[in-house]
């Protein structure tokens, strides 16, 4: 088995360039296949057949910790960079609506999914300590809610098992990349669906013509300095936050230690929150120019690289143990998603609202820029916005939904 963490480095990096050259190929055979196989879920899937097959040993790899304490944070400070919030409050409310609905469905979906499948199927609720679902799902409120940052923060806060984690992470990816590709297969109808809902989408193209002039106005073939620059940036932020949240956390968990339950202890929630508050704020200055030489690019770069080792932790065999965790996050997504329709309705927000307001709970941001940038690649940066959003949500939010499974698996 191999141990070595440059070699699975070298073999994630491998796949992930693979994945996104054949679904850029204009190939017929590609196009057809990724438009029924997510690319994101290739992404995840992939990885995990290395360590299923026995081929790598990530026992004692330090990736995951890489990714999602470097990488992660430093991604979070690109895609925020170009983002322009005087442009996007002008969206109005009903974009902040659709998001805070999305949060909802989540909240409320997963007690009321797990109390129909515990009316049916008690069995499939229960579980002991580590291997309690409540804990698993509690992960995935964190993902679908706020995104890996989240699902991580829920991990170490309720303890599930290992396996049962990669359980959930296999419900999480299977399920929410259905939803990802009856979202993208709407893209291309989205007049037709806003015509439906008498939605006014005025909003959206004209932020999307003032986003691509500024992205055609500060594209640039990037520079060794320029690229210097934004590596600067990402880890010199990243490293303050580092800082910082090492001194807040102990500090809280020592003078407010009734904060505890609310993870606001977590060295790991404070470099999250921080890194995003960076980027916002860098934002206002000149180096929201860097965006040009590649910023929002090498973001992604670092989240598909952080998805990547997620899933190389994902045990695909654990989906025949415990298939009813399915019918479970498939009830909660389609809570989820009614709510949403319902109030899309009741307010006529545009379908564009609808997709990245979903994704930016169900997904992040890994997700939520991919579905806004279906629509034009100049939107991807509100994606990011309601993502970061989300982030600030998630550990509250999922906290709250976590206590309420707990209560309905004992009940």
């Amino acid at each position: 088995m191999i141990d070595n963490d440059a070699v699975i480095l070298g073999l994630l990096l491998v796949i992930l360039a693979v994945i996104f050259r054949t679904n850029d190929s204009p190939h017929p055979f590609f196009r057809r296949f990724y438009r029924f196989v997510p690319m994101l879920l290739l992404c995840y899937f992939l990885p995990s057949l290395l360590t299923l097959s026995g081929l790598v040993d990530i026992e004692n790899s330090m990736l995951y910790f890489v990714a999602t304490r470097y990488l992660l944070p430093a991604s979070l400070v690109l895609l925020t960079l170009s983002i322009d919030l005087s442009e996007i409050v002008k969206l109005g409310p009903k974009a902040i609506i659709m998001f805070l609905t999305g949060t909802v469905g989540v909240v409320i979906g997963g007690p009321l999914a797990l109390l129909i499948v515990g009316l049916v199927s008690p069995e499939s609720v229960g579980g002991q300590d580590g291997e309690a679902i409540w804990r698993g799902l509690a992960t995935v409120a964190g993902s679908w809610i706020g995104g890996g940052a989240n699902q991580a923060a829920m991990k170490e806060i309720f303890e599930p098992s290992e396996r049962l984690y990669s359980l959930m992470v296999a419900v999480d990816v299977v399920v929410a990349e259905v939803w990802m590709a009856i979202l993208l297969l709407g893209v291309g109808k989205h007049r037709w669906i806003d015509a439906r809902l008498k939605a006014d989408s005025s909003s959206v193209d004209q932020l999307t013509e003032k986003m691509e002039l500024f992205s055609k106005q500060s594209r640039r073939i990037p520079s060794s300095t320029d690229l210097f620059m934004v590596l600067g940036v990402a880890f010199g932020v990243t490293a303050l936050c580092h800082l910082a949240a090492d001194a807040i956390a102990p500090w809280i968990e020592q003078n407010y230690p009734t904060l505890n339950r609310f993870s606001l202890n977590s060295a790991f929630f404070w470099l999250i929150v921080l890194a995003t508050t960076g980027g916002v704020l860098l934002s206002f200055t000149s180096a929201r120019g860097l965006h040009g030489a590649g910023a929002s690019q090498l973001g992604t770069v670092f989240i598909f690289m952080l998805v990547a080792t997620i899933g190389l932790r994902m045990d695909v065999t654990a989906v025949a143990e415990r298939p009813m965790a399915f019918v479970i996050g498939g009830l909660w997504m389609m809570i989820h998603v009614g709510l949403l329709l319902v109030v899309a309705v009741l307010i006529r927000a545009p379908y564009f609202f609808l997709a990245v307001g979903s994704k930016a709970n169900i997904g992040g941001a890994a997700s939520a820029p991919v579905v806004a940038a279906a629509f034009h690649p100049a939107l991807a940066p509100v994606g990011v916005l309601l993502a970061v959003v989300g982030y600030a949500l998630g550990t509250y939010a999922a906290y709250l939904c976590a206590l309420m499974m707990e209560a309905i698996s004992a009940a």
